[in-house]
């Protein structure tokens, strides 16, 4: 199968300045990775709910206008082998220019606090070393898909995306939840520790997505949550 070419990935930067607004257009997958995408999808073990890979890139003071169109929907899944097929076809986080961030996201829910599907959550936000950046966003994207968190959460509450961003020193992991009203008892960073106990995470801490100065609620503007590191 070929592999799902996303603009950026040189580890050298070398594409960034040809690519500087992300992606031109959707990440496009050859036929025959179709095929295959379909065959698992029809034929593999079913995910309890679908998931949608995003890719997008962190411009401060951008438009909504602009963030919407560097924001890309990469593809959704909704069986264990089409996320293996998405997951093993692009390229490793440790291979995304600066700022650039990978999202899954449950169902149709895009990458962005405003959503319908988003709004009343926040995110468990983690910084993490370079050195063990992929393996923490593997291990939090299966956790997910598993739903591993959901003994973890209050009754009425869920995760609903995982993501991690590209940063120049320590990059950011979070783990969405759909109420953070219901967070006061969540374990969800004991789970975290469990997945990858030799992991020291520089800074870990919840925060409610209404409580970022850029929240626009019901207002037009869109705002990328990776717009802003803390």
């Amino acid at each position: 199968m070929a592999a799902i070419p996303i603009p950026g990935s040189e580890k050298n930067g070398v594409l960034e300045e040809k690519m500087d607004g992300i992606v031109s257009s959707s990440p496009a997958l050859p036929a025959a990775t179709y095929a295959a995408l379909r065959k698992d999808e029809s034929e593999g073990v079913p995910l309890n709910t679908p998931w949608t890979f995003w890719i997008d890139k962190a411009t401060r003071g951008a438009t909504a206008a602009e963030y919407e169109a560097n924001m890309k929907r990469i593809y959704s899944v909704s069986t264990v082998q089409s996320f293996w097929s998405v997951y093993n076809h692009i390229p490793d986080v440790s291979e995304l220019c600066l700022r650039y961030s990978y999202h899954l996201m449950r169902g149709d829910r895009r990458p962005m606090w405003e959503d319908e599907g988003n709004q009343n959550g926040g995110t468990w936000r983690l910084k993490v070393a370079k050195r063990d950046t992929s393996r923490v966003w593997k291990e939090l994207l299966l956790a997910a898909i598993g739903e591993q968190f959901e003994g973890h959460l209050a009754e009425g509450d869920e995760v609903c995306g995982i993501s991690v961003s590209v940063r120049e020193r320590d990059d950011l992991l979070q783990i969405w939840n759909f109420d953070w009203s219901l967070t006061s008892s969540a374990t969800v960073m004991k789970k975290v520790h469990s997945l990858v106990p030799d992991v020291v995470f520089t800074a870990e801490f919840y925060k409610p997505h209404q409580t970022h100065h850029a929240y626009e609620g019901e207002k037009s503007q869109l705002v990328s949550p990776a717009l802003i590191s803390s």
